[in-house]
């Protein structure tokens, strides 16, 4: 039987902003399908750029970028981005709809049927604790429900690639417990994840394989295991010091 094809194929990619500033210097990035997968950096590295184009907000200049073995850069793209469910760091929410309706249009925004966009959206309701919220106004929840509601939105389409930027950034501990339990369970499913965060300790915990950008180009790849003995490290903050800082 054929392999099949990544989750997510980066060859090449290059994206330079009009004020010269080049995010993208030629990105080579392959993310298994069922992977879960780290992409690690600090603030400028390449690695919001790099999501935005993967989610058809940024076009790139050039490369190749596919999700599933579908081009973002041809007609393939609305199919393609239609794979992937994105919850970016910024909690970013309509503050005119109830939490109920607005999962339930993203899954209309989608293509779902108005039967299995309600449905799926009070499984999700039920499987993040906010049944008893779906009434309720997204910015009159609390920071951490609004948390909730972000992944579970991005997650409404049943994706096949869900990307993570920086998703317990500012949750409590019991949050990002409860977070993590649900995440894997999503990977133990079958759904690739291509997580970002600046906590190294929950890329270690979380991440079969993680990757280091800067300067807009992958500089390292491995496991953490593979990644501690190659760089003599006892731990994976003290890699991303010699890879990002070295």
């Amino acid at each position: 039987m054929p392999s099949p094809a990544p989750a997510l194929l980066c060859s090449d990619a290059r994206k330079t902003f009009p004020d010269g500033t080049v995010a993208l210097d030629g990105i080579d990035l392959t993310v298994p399908d069922g992977a879960f997968f780290g992409l690690l950096g600090p603030n400028g590295a390449g690695k919001t750029t790099l999501i935005r184009s993967i989610v058809g907000l940024v076009r790139l200049d050039d490369g190749r970028l596919e999700v599933h073995g579908r081009s973002m850069l041809s007609a393939d793209a609305p199919s393609a981005r239609k794979l992937v469910g994105y919850a970016p760091q910024e909690i970013a929410l309509d503050r005119f709809v109830t939490a109920r309706d607005l999962l339930r249009l993203h899954g209309r925004y989608f293509g779902m049927t108005r039967g299995d966009a309600t449905e799926r959206a009070d499984e999700l309701l039920e499987a993040f604790d906010l049944t008893g919220k779906a009434a309720t106004l997204p910015n009159h929840l609390s920071g951490g429900m609004r948390r909730r509601l972000m992944l579970a939105r991005a997650l409404v389409h049943r994706p096949r690639l869900v990307i993570l930027d920086e998703p317990t950034a500012g949750v409590d501990i019991e949050l990002r417990d409860e977070m993590w339990r649900y995440i894997r369970t999503l990977h133990a499913d079958g759904t690739t994840i291509l997580l970002t965060t600046h906590y190294l300790e929950e890329a270690e915990t979380l991440c079969e394989d993680v990757a280091f950008i800067r300067d807009g180009r992958i500089v390292s790849q491995g496991t953490p295991a593979e990644l501690r003995e190659l760089f003599g490290a006892s731990r994976l903050e003290d890699v991303y010091r010699q890879v990002v800082h070295g």
